[in-house]
């Protein structure tokens, strides 16, 4: 691997100028604005150390930050570490895991890893199967969300290196993952230095690719059954018929010995599961038992972000983004009174309050009641009040994005979702999905087929074989 001037030039141009500097203190500001005079040098470092497969030391230093989690902390776990490491180490990251990503063989690809380069969380694309289950006669579907106790800082360098190697890559990691020195700070009081030669870096750009990479074989081994996995987050979504759990208990049998194996354990406390049961003559679900100890059944559950519920529905959902944005209008209307100016109220709403009421939007806001559609509307209203411009109604935020997702699926033949939009032999239409009930008729997928199909002329897709199978 040999990284380009122009690479590099990019990377040192895209650094936010407020970006918190790590050990080395050199702000962002100063990367980005002298991004010229430094792209020859930063360059033949990098490859200088790609070629010899060592990094600094400097780079890999690390400074820990524990923010706490609630207003009178108890014990440690009641802190969250905040990982501050030298900017010019994460550029050189975003670099080597755009190398990586490009260099894993299919059908390990970006997508089909759940890879995404943000921290958004990707339910909109992965929840149609569910919606879909739930049709077939006589079926319902279990989904157990699992908890693996701090995920990224049992990886093994070793057996990480072993599973890249099988993926077909031959980048050199370890000297990366070794001899890490890290210390905490808490005000300005900072802790002795410790060098770690276990699990990913802390604040690394590069951990939730590695341990995504650590855990591809971390598969289904049978048809009905579908891991959805996001970083360290992992959910099994179980098609049940015929009553027959089988596959599913089979399936969750296995891993406990696969954790095992990969130097990993199950957070039992935290791992919950749903059942979601739309049958007229419901029976009792056995309780879901791993090594001998119960996973608890739950109603509703937070997955990436976004409330699920054994219903399917969003009022929960709602509430939980209606009251979180309740309390960032204070906020605004402290702006107001200050007589901050109108521009920077409005940059204040889009990403403080805009973004948690669109939050997934393509997802849950064609089945939303009316109801939630009037709270969350409300709060929109409430703040073009305080601010004194219009802002775009959250149904017109919905009839941008959802065209926009659905491009972005049918665009990539890789993503789990894309078999969903078909094309008819004519090449100038979707095949349109057939449902029985309006509350999978007015999700994601379902919406986002009409959507296209409405349009004058569909945008250019790329051709293959419509389904033949019941969608």
């Amino acid at each position: 691997m040999t990284l380009s001037p122009d690479s590099v030039r990019r990377s040192l141009s895209r650094i936010k100028a407020r970006k918190a500097p790590g050990p080395d203190n050199i702000p962002g500001r100063v990367l980005r604005d002298c991004a010229a005079e430094l792209t020859d040098v930063l360059t033949d470092i990098f490859n200088i150390s790609l070629s010899q497969a060592v990094v600094f030391t400097c780079f890999k230093a690390t400074t820990i930050i524990p923010v706490p989690k609630k207003p009178s902390p108890s014990c440690f776990n009641d802190y969250s570490p905040v990982a501050l490491t030298p900017i010019l180490m994460k550029c050189f990251e975003r670099l080597v895991m755009q190398h990586i990503k490009s260099a894993l063989p299919l059908p390990w690809t970006p997508s089909s890893l759940h890879i995404s380069p943000t921290a958004r969380p990707m339910t909109p694309s992965q929840l149609p199967s569910t919606h879909t289950s739930t049709e077939k006669k006589d079926s319902y579907v279990r989904m157990l969300f699992i908890d693996f106790s701090s995920a990224f800082n049992t990886i093994i360098p070793q057996q990480l290196i072993h599973k890249l190697v099988q993926l077909g890559l031959n980048t050199s990691l370890l000297d990366f993952l070794t001899g890490r020195p890290q210390a905490v700070r808490v005000g300005s009081n900072t802790s002795s230095t410790i060098t770690l030669h276990t699990g990913a870096p802390q604040g690394c750009v590069l951990s939730p690719l590695l341990f995504t990479l650590l855990t591809h074989d971390c598969t289904s081994s049978h048809n009905s059954n579908l891991f959805i996995k996001y970083a360290d987050d992992t959910t099994v979504v179980v098609l049940i018929s015929n009553r027959d759990e089988t596959n599913y208990r089979s399936e969750v049998s296995r891993l406990p010995g696969w954790c095992s194996d990969n130097n990993l354990s199950l957070n039992m406390e935290k791992m919950k599961e749903i059942v979601v049961d739309f049958r007229r003559v419901h029976t009792q679900h056995s309780p879901l038992t791993i090594n001998g100890a119960f996973v608890e059944k739950v109603s509703s559950t937070k997955f990436l972000g976004v409330h699920i519920t054994e219903d399917l529905s969003w009022t929960e959902n709602t509430a939980a983004q209606a009251k979180k944005a309740q309390q960032r209008l204070y906020f605004l209307r402290k702006l107001r009174r200050a007589r901050a100016l109108a521009s920077i109220m409005c940059t204040f709403y889009r990403g403080t309050i805009k973004s948690i009421l669109t939050i997934c939007i393509t997802m849950w806001y064609g089945t939303c009641n009316a109801s939630c559609w009037k709270t969350l509307q409300r709060i929109v209203r409430a703040a073009e009040k305080i601010v004194g411009v219009s802002r775009p109604s959250l149904q017109d935020i919905y009839g941008t994005r959802l065209p926009s997702k659905a491009l972005c699926i049918t665009g990539d033949p890789t993503h789990p979702s894309h078999s969903f939009f078909s094309l008819l032999p004519s090449g100038r239409r979707l095949w349109n999905l057939q449902a029985r009930t309006s509350r999978l008729k007015d999700s994601f997928i379902h919406q986002a087929v009409r959507k296209l199909n409405s349009l004058p002329t569909l945008p250019s897709l790329p051709s293959f074989t419509p389904c033949t199978t019941e969608l």
